[in-house]
């Protein structure tokens, strides 16, 4: 079965239960299991990469413990488990503290999820589908991948959801204008699904990553903030489906909730690309944050003013990338 007809069969199964109430629900429920799967198989993996490693889920609650098992728990015992059980302990996961913090990726991801599905046989059948994909084999990844674009696009017909979507077109036309580099900094301040990042991903592998040094000083230059539950756990499985190990850079967090005058010199970034909220309303105080002439609820003004007026951000990247751009297209190349 292919990964789209197996994804397609996955919805189907969904469709059929009646805790699931349209698109938006569906592909959250779809992106919590998967982001349990994709993070255990790589889990496995880096275990046998690095034998000191360890897992940033408790033992009992790894999907290979309580999903793999295609006869395993079901029905009622498995939406008690899931319910009572998997998603306390994962919304209360005690961060390690350390930079690259995979603990705190898992507790971000599930601290506003939700398992809407009420049928534990229903549920059962999901998992075992989930469990036809290996995220560790790099051609079926790919394939996923694709998928998962998909899913993304979905969210355009998904009511409101549709704010988090931002079309490839546009993204991968402003990642070859602005021709981001590994080792610049690159910030996007309303991530969203994380349509920016990947696109970044894919022009630096393809022109610039040539040693695996390159990757490294890349994926360290990443950062990215999302307010909502929903596009940030997207954007978390996107960045692991991309080949990101660390996605710990995405944080759960509203940019605009940090008063301009508390970004300093270490906040600088050498660009950020991004397609900020339009139409959007912040919640009260939030404006309080700028100086009274720039002051309003519209997300979009807010962000315009907000990095114009940021002088500890450095946006000389952006100019350069642009001013380069330009001349290579006068230069005929």
């Amino acid at each position: 079965m292919s990964v789209r007809t197996l994804v397609k069969s996955i919805q189907n199964i969904m469709r059929k239960d009646t805790g699931v109430d349209g698109d938006a629900q569906r592909i959250s429920q779809l992106c919590w299991m998967f982001f349990l799967k994709i993070v255990d198989d790589q889990d496995q993996e880096l275990e046998l990469m690095q034998p000191e490693y360890q897992s940033p889920i408790p033992e009992r609650f790894q999907w290979r413990a309580w999903a793999a098992d295609p006869e395993g728990i079901t029905g009622e015992a498995l939406l008690a488990f899931v319910d009572d059980e998997l998603f306390p302990t994962l919304k209360n996961l005690a961060p390690s503290g350390q930079t690259s913090d995979r603990r705190r990726v898992v507790r971000d991801v599930f601290e506003d999820a939700y398992n809407y599905m009420k049928s534990g046989q229903l549920m059962r059948q999901v998992v075992n589908k989930i469990n036809d994909i290996d995220f560790n084999n790099l051609t079926e990844r790919q394939h996923f991948g694709d998928i998962y674009e998909q899913i993304l696009n979905d969210l355009q017909s998904a009511g409101n959801a549709g704010e988090y979507y931002t079309p490839r077109a546009v993204t991968a036309f402003m990642v070859d204008r602005i021709d981001p580099r590994p080792g610049e900094t690159l910030f996007d301040p309303a991530c969203g699904t994380g349509g920016f990042l990947t696109c970044a991903l894919r022009h630096m592998r393809k022109c610039y990553v040539k040693r695996p040094g390159d990757e490294k000083k890349m994926q360290a230059a990443l950062r990215a903030v999302e307010k909502k539950q929903l596009p940030h756990m997207l954007c978390v499985t996107n960045m692991l489906l991309h080949s990101i190990d660390d996605p710990s850079f995405v944080r759960h967090d509203n940019t605009l909730a940090r008063p301009y005058i508390g970004w300093g010199p270490k906040d600088r970034v050498d660009i950020v690309l991004t397609n900020p909220p339009f139409g959007g309303r912040e919640e009260d105080g939030i404006e309080s944050n700028f100086p009274q002439h720039f002051r309003t609820r519209e997300t979009a003004d807010l962000f315009l003013f907000g990095w114009s007026i940021c002088k500890g951000v450095s946006t000389g990247g952006v100019g350069r990338a642009v001013r380069d751009a330009r001349r290579r297209n006068e230069l005929g190349r």
